[in-house]
């Protein structure tokens, strides 16, 4: 339980703070007291947080399956050939600028969620498949040949030996593709997506450095949320693979 207090407390704080924002409104007053309004109220700011959870957690769950699926083929006998091109091309998403994936993507996708979802699914891609390449690759060769030894199919060696090893190392890249994404799906509001970005973006436009405080604080502690919530469930799969060692 001390384990998810953390996240549990993050979350419970972000939520105040979205339901309670306009109760802080003498205190942005003062960063910004010549403007008629210093709270963000063109949406809903729990609206914002739900349509950002939901865009970073479609292209996390694409992300994660495209990365470890290729991830376990490049360390099958069968893939080790492809591991240098598998690995170039999940770091091609790294190698251009949000912004520049979205002028890219735009044309052709429209405005909207769908391009801003291309983009941190390339974004997402490198962290997951680093780790699981490095999960996978690090485990004992003599665990493999024992379950082998035993009798297990090479699929059977995949699913329950090798991955439950390997899982928490994969966790902490898709702990890392998912906090850098919190911050990167803000860009999205520039596109016509609802995110907390809007608040960042309708600041920056009308020199409402309120907005902006507003939108980084929610980011920032979604973020802080997010990497609690990850650190716990690392926590937990260590603690039962020890126990199913046992």
């Amino acid at each position: 339980m001390r384990n998810w207090l953390p996240v549990l407390l993050l979350i419970a704080l972000l939520c105040g703070l979205c339901a309670a924002m306009p109760v802080l409104e003498p205190l942005f007053r003062g960063l910004q007291p010549d403007k008629a309004r210093v709270i963000y109220q063109r949406e809903s700011l729990f609206f914002l947080l739900g349509h950002h959870l939901m865009l970073v957690a479609v292209s996390a769950a694409v992300a994660t399956l495209v990365a470890v699926a290729a991830g376990i083929f490049a360390t099958r006998p069968s893939g080790r050939d492809f591991l240098p091109l598998v690995s170039q091309v999940a770091s091609i998403g790294q190698t251009f600028p949000p912004v520049a994936v979205l002028a890219l993507a735009v044309p052709v996708l429209g405005f909207g969620e769908a391009p801003i979802l291309f983009a941190l699914m390339l974004y997402g891609l490198l962290p997951i498949l680093r780790n699981t390449l490095a999960g996978l690759e690090g485990l004992d060769p003599t665990v493999r040949e024992a379950a082998l030894g035993m009798g297990m199919s090479p699929w059977q060696v995949l699913c329950q030996v090798e991955l439950p090893l390997a899982g928490r190392v994969i966790l902490a890249g898709i702990r890392t593709s998912v906090t850098i994404n919190i911050a990167t799906a803000a860009i999205g509001s520039t596109i016509g997506a609802r995110t907390l970005g809007d608040p960042v973006i309708a600041g920056l436009v009308n020199g409402n450095t309120a907005y902006v405080l507003q939108g980084a604080i929610l980011i920032g502690l979604l973020a802080l949320a997010a990497d609690s919530l990850f650190e716990a469930l690392e926590r937990a799969w260590g603690a039962g693979v020890a126990i199913a060692n046992k």
